[in-house]
């Protein structure tokens, strides 16, 4: 191994940046805002690292990524399993900020992951575009509701909302598929992704830009990620009703509305649903396990790069 080697890693939370530094045992700790970020980047460039290794969150550590791929600084955005993993492997059980920072940082010593090619910042735009989009489908759908309920002489401004919001929301979309034609990595990722039934860009383009593991993890590890894996509740004799909770908000609303289009037609989701219906489980319960089945044949498809066939079914 080179001893002269510098692999720096960060382990994020959404308040603080906790900064590891091998094999120098440096250590130091920054605000995870943008003035945190300009005295970590200037310190980091003072030491001239090979790596510089930060796990992928969906979110939390773009802003680091944008203002280190800014400052041409070697950036890996590395799959938070793969490091998991890595430090079962090497017996590192206790866990605090500091020393999950170093094992990030001994990953990338040991590991020599390749350095993130993708613009962080893109993704950070794609992510800010899809919430606005949602936002703008959110407050369609109130006008809507508002045309059917309110009497006739308020129907003229409710439906100039409604056109001004649908304009909106064709900009968005290309705006969306401008920065996806950018990369040719993107655009490869969401032809696989479209390729499966009820799959439409809006959900391509979130799990790009939420849900940087899809691919690499197993179907368990996925489906708990986004939050649609069944957590058990059971104690003793008792066995306790199973119910979903937390993950990645923002992909489980998007997946949900795939998979109420997908119940409708699907050629294995359809029948999936009405099978579950039929044998009495609760309408949002079916529906919960049509996302997890939805998920899970996607995450496979991205690990082996396959398009949908009738074989997935």
């Amino acid at each position: 191994m080179n001893q002269t080697e510098i692999n720096v890693g960060i382990d994020t939370s959404k308040d603080r940046l906790d900064i590891a530094i091998r094999p120098a045992g440096d250590f130091f700790s920054v605000d995870n805002n943008p003035h945190g970020i300009k005295i970590a980047i200037e310190r980091l460039a003072l030491v001239q690292p090979d790596r510089i290794l930060i796990e992928a969150t969906g979110r939390l550590e773009l802003p680091f990524a944008c203002a280190a791929f800014k400052a041409g600084l070697p950036i890996v955005i590395c799959n938070a399993w793969h490091v998991h993993s890595f430090a079962k492997a090497t017996g590192q059980l206790a866990k605090t900020d500091k020393l999950d920072a170093f094992i990030i940082a001994h990953y990338g010593e040991a590991v020599k992951p390749a350095l993130t090619q993708l613009n962080p910042e893109k993704l950070q735009q794609i992510s800010d575009l899809i919430t606005l989009r949602t936002q703008l489908l959110t407050i369609r759908t109130q006008q809507k509701n508002r045309l059917s309920r309110m009497p006739k002489p308020t129907h003229a401004p409710i439906r100039r909302v409604l056109k001004a919001v649908q304009k909106e929301i064709q900009t968005l979309d290309k705006q969306l598929d401008k920065l996806i034609r950018q990369v040719p990595q993107w655009q490869h990722d969401v032809d696989i992704l479209m390729s499966a039934h009820s799959v439409g860009k809006v959900l391509a383009y979130t799990l790009l830009s939420e849900l940087p593991e899809l691919g690499s993890l197993s179907r368990r590890q996925v489906a708990a990620l986004v939050g649609v894996a069944p957590i058990n509740h059971d104690s003793g004799k008792r066995s306790g009703k199973r119910s979903i909770r937390g993950g990645r908000h923002k992909i489980r609303s998007v997946l949900f509305v795939s998979v109420m289009s997908a119940i409708q037609h699907h050629p294995t989701l359809k029948p999936m649903y009405q099978r579950l219906v039929a044998q009495g489980k609760p309408k949002k319960v079916a529906l919960i396990a049509c996302a997890r089945k939805q998920l899970i044949t996607l995450n496979a498809m991205m690990k082996t790069r396959t398009y949908w066939n009738e074989k997935m079914a």
